[in-house]
């Protein structure tokens, strides 16, 4: 019988059964689909040979998580940082565009360069205490306080009403808008400020890498590791009830509110339960997988060469069509992440073909078809796009609801990103991630520091795991040397 038995092959799920087995105990990994990694696939979802992320598919987080740091996960897989992390275009043959140089970012953003520079250069200087405020649970005492309060002071003011003051013209806004809509919600507002001055720090102080081969590369890794530890990791077996489980001295579990609720059935306290009841979870986004014939044809000049492309316009109108999902509607001109891994790995696609990733947000559980809404954002700023589109495959909300129970709704971030989100996740407590129930504790994106593919949850899960439940400290993760 294993010592330990992690529902969920999510990465965070990966990372708590990596600390586990590391720390020599018999770890065991159930996962309800054919394959692991849950946010963590790449398929050939139309045609062989070409190589689609499912979910996420460049990953700000892998060189700046704790996890993913001790875990070493640049030294076991290939990793493409591009110069150009990211860029927003504007109509008229025009783009905003954030380089990892700073200085770089600053001078092609013309007279609002100095205030971008101000807004970002401190962040960036404290990026280790920004990630540590921003990847651990909120409360607690910082380990760089001065950071946590440059990071928050900043987070006040782009996420308030104020959030143009000191900027002069469109693109130093666009591309703080840009990056911040990664997070679903109203704009402005204070969560989506959090994650898009997290990001772009990020993208400052060491870029957003693009795994080789796809993110699966990422989930590869981590089952290895368990493995090579003594750990089994076993596919196609869906948990329906805690009883169903080996009666390990620990459980964790990559699993939403609703599936603990009934996976534990009677078992949770009247208290506890209620408070996942009220756990609420965001809205949601709609993916359209292409493959083209060509690269995308941007207008404008070095968008090429991003690695990640914000599609929506000015910070109005990209505020607008936020806005509009977060009222239940389905906006005509979209916001519209976009990433190209084949302009940057070429195992993704044959020769003379691409793949092009992108998402935009809708209302949860939508079942409404996105491709003509995203294809035209995409027209507008790429002039002949649509001739390069050879195949499009299509995931609305309903349908990634369908595929991750975690994303109820078709909500990727498992769970609703403002205030009370970041501090009801999904418990009020200094210890989220355990529950009342003895030797069970939850490990998945609802809980802290949230979405992203981080590990986090995980690795916080397992290290109270292995404290209370075995009296161990949390293992060295990183190769031998």
């Amino acid at each position: 019988m294993p010592d330990v038995a992690v529902v969920g092959s999510g990465p965070n799920g990966l990372a708590a059964a990596v600390a586990m087995a590391r720390a020599g105990l018999k770890v065991h990994v159930f996962e309800a689909a054919g394959t692991p990694g849950g946010g963590l696939r790449t398929s050939e979802l139309m045609q062989p040979g070409h190589l689609h992320d499912i979910c996420s598919a460049v990953q700000p987080m892998a060189l700046a998580s704790p996890f993913f740091q001790a875990f070493e996960l640049s030294r076991r897989i290939d990793l493409v940082t591009p110069e150009l992390s990211f860029g927003s275009p504007l109509d008229g043959g025009r783009a905003a565009l954030a380089f990892r140089s700073l200085d770089r970012t600053a001078a092609g953003l013309g007279r609002d360069g100095p205030a971008y520079r101000r807004l970002m250069a401190p962040l960036v200087r404290r990026v280790e205490g920004i990630a540590d405020f921003t990847l651990n649970q909120l409360l607690r005492v910082p380990r760089d306080p001065l950071a946590a309060v440059l990071f928050g002071l900043r987070t006040l003011g782009q996420g308030s009403a104020a959030w143009n003051a000191g900027f002069k013209d469109e693109l130093a806004p666009a591309l703080l808008t840009g990056v911040a809509a990664h997070s679903v919600g109203r704009l402005p507002s204070l969560a989506p400020a959090g994650a898009g001055l997290m990001l772009g720090t990020l993208a400052h102080a060491q870029g957003w890498p693009i795994p080789v081969g796809g993110s699966a590369s990422i989930a590869g890794a981590m089952v290895r590791d368990i493995e090579a530890h003594g750990g089994t990791v076993e596919t196609g077996r869906r948990i329906e009830s805690l009883a169903e489980l080996p009666p390990a001295r620990a459980t964790l579990l990559d699993i939403a509110p609703p599936a603990l609720l009934r996976l534990a059935g009677d078992r949770l306290p009247a208290g506890y339960r209620r408070s996942l009841e009220s756990f609420r979870f965001g809205n949601a986004a709609c993916k359209v997988d292409f493959i083209l014939s060509g690269p995308v044809p941007w207008e404008a000049a070095g968008l090429a060469d991003a690695g990640t492309v914000h599609v929506g316009g000015t910070r109005a109108e990209m505020a607008e069509a936020e806005n509009q999902v977060a009222a239940g509607k389905h906006p005509e001109r979209p916001y519209v992440l976009v990433s190209q891994p084949s302009r940057f790995d070429d195992s993704r696609a044959p020769e003379g073909r691409h793949i092009l990733w992108t998402y935009c947000h809708v209302p949860a559980g939508s079942t409404v078809d996105m491709a003509e809404a995203v294809t035209a954002q995409l027209e507008r700023f790429a002039p002949g796009f649509r001739d390069l589109v050879v195949q499009v495959h299509v995931t609305t909300a309903a349908g990634l609801a369908e595929y991750n129970q975690n994303y109820v709704g078709g909500d990727f971030a498992a769970g609703l990103m403002d205030l009370r989100g970041l501090i009801q996740r999904p418990v009020i407590s200094a210890v989220p991630w355990r529950t009342p129930l003895s030797g069970v504790y939850l490990c998945s994106s609802s809980t802290p520091p949230g979405p992203g593919v981080t590990g986090m949850p995980g690795f916080h899960a397992a290290r109270y795991a292995l404290k209370d439940i075995f009296g161990l400290r949390m293992p060295v993760l990183g190769l031998k040397l």
